[in-house]
């Protein structure tokens, strides 16, 4: 570890501090007007905020999206009005009546950052951890965008390369997923990641000695970082000089992700809520609001107090970015001019377009033939793979079982690394044991750009990345979940493995797409459309996520109605359908040769495979009504879950065939037959909904 000395090379005036300062007095402003918020990491954090944005990141506030820009997340969302004064004082379209809109209905300053909601937000934060992350799947990304257009370039002379940034709290790294992820950088080599600590001792309970007394700064050392501590100024107020310093030694190191720990007094320099737990999350009241004002040389009886000078000197951030941006764009026509099939490339793949005849590629499956979907899940991959380069993924130490290795000779490992398929560009991501971060590390893939990401795990352990799916679904990110060993039918590891309530929570997370497919060209189909609707506005999508059988399940013929979420895999015979039975994934055979002992008792039945519930939501009532016909009343919904999902679709005279305890630890096939998972209780099932629907 070092202490970095603060030398001369940053330039800093009067000007500078007085906007430093006027970010403090602004954030304790907009927190006291609206009644509730956490002014306290703001104001502090106010000199490490400016510094990055005025003095060191390459952005072009008129154009936030611009591909070469450096990326800011700010892990401690909570604080989000460090970020807010920073975007308001470089010009990025949010102004003063933004900020005294502060946490109110309709603003552009909500209580945390929201990715899509306010121009220069990288992603949304709120939950400690998932921005330190989402930082480094970002620069993951990074990494693999650069192998992607411009592997031959020398360190630092690519038009692709740039920083991710990161400010993280106390909280953030007490949270697991940020030990998780963190050890995965370290592991990466990501010397394009820095993080900065905001080492204030306060969290909501009061002093951290409450609830920490590890070294934060070792634990980073061995996690592979390069790490350094600044000492703040005498007056305990963060030393923009030594931050600036630290961070220009951080970029020269290219082999490790970096960690600079900065001491600092939360809510700095209010006279008496500095270093308090109250300062944290309360606002600080008018009189310790006019007493700081009073400190900085502001006036008190003046709110939200920006001189023109300040705005003036802090926009120049505009014609900063320009002049940034008229180099990159040098550099990046150069770079088109020399390499035309890449850019080319490039230009498809940033549009959000796919490889021309894409589909040709994947596989189509032999009628008849059992084969888990999982299994067959791999083979689509692997078949994508060939023609899709800008699709990369894997697991989270679980690519034999979850058939999620799309190239076994080229892993995703940095220079140095001494297996022998390791490459810095490599298709298969091994996240090891890591769900958490591993869910989170796919949205910061996603929200960088220009690459398409999917991971797997086993259905019982979503429940590890919960927060991080969820956060997918509100960001509206189109990336994948592969999900396997998706019931009892897993066998003999028993109820600690077999997932029984997930497919109904996950289902109930708004805009999360479950897909469980029947069988081997369900599960084809449903990859061909995921990848489709990736395309329809990249960048923003829809989450999805794939639940994956262990067990063979019998192979159907193809049908494209698959992609409408739901449809009829067999007519009744015989006559209209007396009967409806709908299941999903390993069920759906269950389900097909219930029919056929009730077609053979002279009862024409219908079998409706379907495998997203969500995606036959999004069809017309008149496509719905053909597949569920609204007149035939006896349903049977068949599912090796809890039956929470199917209420809806059965109706009063329904019956659902669902699992409501959890599992155990025997053969798959015994534990179907002991829980009921079988033809003869289904066609019962259906006899029992027949009779209700004639009373």
């Amino acid at each position: 570890m070092s202490t970095q000395p603060t030398t001369t090379d940053l330039e800093w005036t009067e000007l500078d501090q007085r906007a430093v300062d006027t970010a403090r007095v602004l954030a304790a402003d907009a927190v006291q007007k609206v009644g509730n918020g956490h002014p306290g990491t703001a104001m502090s954090l106010a000199p490490a905020a400016y510094t990055l944005f005025q003095k060191v990141m390459r952005h072009d506030p008129a154009d936030a999206d611009w591909v070469g820009r450096d990326r800011f997340v700010l892990s401690a969302g909570h604080s989000s009005l460090t970020l807010y004064t920073q975007l308001y004082l470089a010009g990025f379209g949010l102004e003063l009546d933004d900020l005294k809109a502060f946490r109110t209905w309709g603003s552009k300053t909500p209580g945390h950052p929201e990715y899509g909601h306010t121009t220069g937000v990288e992603t949304t934060t709120g939950p400690l951890g998932q921005g330190v992350a989402n930082a480094v799947g970002m620069a993951m990304a990074a990494r693999y965008e650069r192998g992607l257009f411009d592997p031959e370039a020398a360190e630092g002379e690519s038009p692709f390369d740039h920083f991710v940034y990161c400010v993280a709290g106390d909280g953030c790294l007490q949270e697991g997923i940020s030990a998780e992820a963190s050890s995965m950088a370290g592991h990466q080599k990501l010397g394009n990641l820095v993080l900065l600590w905001d080492d204030n001792h306060i969290s909501i309970e009061g002093d951290t000695e409450t609830a920490v007394s590890e070294d934060t700064v070792k634990r980073y050392e061995a996690y592979g970082w390069h790490v350094q501590r600044v000492a703040p100024k005498p007056d305990g107020d963060l030393d923009p000089h030594a931050i600036y310093d630290a961070i220009q030694e951080a970029k020269k190191v290219t082999d490790k992700p970096s960690f600079i720990a900065m001491r600092s007094i939360i809510a700095w320099p209010a006279p008496n809520a500095q270093n308090t737990e109250a300062s944290h999350g309360s606002a600080l009241g008018d009189d310790e609001v006019a007493a700081t004002k009073r400190v900085l040389g502001f006036d008190p009886e003046q709110t939200f107090e920006v001189t023109d000078e300040v705005i003036g000197h802090t926009r120049k951030a505009l014609e900063r970015g320009r002049a940034a941006r008229a180099v990159w764009e040098k550099s990046y026509q150069q770079w088109r001019d020399n390499n035309p099939e890449r850019a080319a490339e490039y230009d498809r793949i940033a549009a959000g377009e796919l490889p021309k005849g894409w589909q040709e590629s994947i596989p189509v499956f032999e009628p008849g033939k059992g084969v888990a979907t999982r299994a067959a899940s791999g083979k689509v991959l692997q078949a994508l793979g060939a023609v899709v380069p800008e699709l990369w993924g894997g697991s989270a130490d679980l690519a034999g079982s979850n058939n999620t290795t799309i190239d076994k000779t080229s892993s995703f490992l940095p220079a140095g690394n001494p297996l022998p398929e390791a490459d810095p560009y490599g298709r298969t991501i091994h996240f090891g044991i890591r769900e958490h971060a591993m869910a989170a590390e796919m949205n910061g893939i996603a929200l960088h750009g220009n690459t398409r990401i999917y991971a797997g795990t086993f259905l019982v352990f979503s429940d590890y990345m919960r927060n991080a799916v969820r956060l997918s679904a509100l960001m509206h990110l189109p990336v994948t979940y592969v999900w396997t060993h998706d019931s009892i039918g897993l066998g003999e590891d028993g109820p600690t493995h077999q997932p029984v309530e997930h497919l109904a929570s996950l289902r109930a997370i708004p805009g999360l797409n479950v897909v469980r497919p029947a069988d081997a060209n369900e599960t084809a189909i449903a990859w061909r459309e995921i990848l489709t609707r990736w395309t329809k506005e990249f960048g923003k999508g829809t989450p999805h996520g794939l639940a994956l059988t262990r067990q063979g399940v019998p192979t159907y013929e193809p049908n494209e109605d698959a992609a409408r979420g739901g449809y009829v895999l067999f007519e009744a015979e015989g006559g209209a359908p007396e009967v409806v039975l709908i299941a999903t994934g390993s069920e759906v055979h269950v389900a097909v040769e219930a029919r056929e002992r009730l077609q053979a008792g002279g009862v024409p039945t219908r079998v409706v495979s379907m495998p997203s519930v969500e995606w036959f939501e999004e069809q017309d009532q008149g496509y719905r009504d053909s597949v569920l016909p609204p007149s035939v009343k006896a349903r049977v919904a068949v599912e090796a879950g809890i039956g929470l999902t199917w209420h809806k679709y059965v109706g009063d005279a329904g019956r659902i065939v669902s699992l409501e305890h959890f599992g155990a630890s025997a053969d798959g096939k015994v534990l179907f037959e002991e829980f009921g998972f079988t033809a003869e209780n289904v066609a019962a099932a259906a006899r029992e909904s027949i009779a209700a629907a004639r009373r």
